[in-house]
């Protein structure tokens, strides 16, 4: 699932006060897609943050769906011809 990762630097080396909204940022990671692979075997996926889902209404959850279902099998379908070109099937025995 999608996540939110604090920040990297230390967020209590300024004393002054300064830049705090900076400091206090976080990289929010709101879609995720993940393409995998087993042998030839091309698996796509994709993962919403649990709040960005909870805030959509439902025609925007289902357009969020409907074109994250795109890209996954855009993406997916790249993989696998790129895969095809690198890794020829070896020859078999018939």
């Amino acid at each position: 699932m999608a996540t939110a990762i604090p920040p990297s630097w230390p967020t209590n080396n300024n004393p002054s006060g300064e830049g705090q909204a900076e400091a206090a940022t976080w990289d929010v990671e709101l879609l995720r897609v993940l393409v995998s692979r087993k042998g030839t075997q091309v698996d796509a996926q994709w993962a919403i943050h649990p709040q960005l889902k909870q805030d959509l209404l439902p025609a925007e959850w289902k357009e969020v769906t409907d074109l994250m279902a795109k890209v996954t099998d855009i993406v997916g379908t790249r993989f696998s011809e790129v895969l095809t070109q690198v890794e020829p099937d070896p020859p078999g025995h018939a």
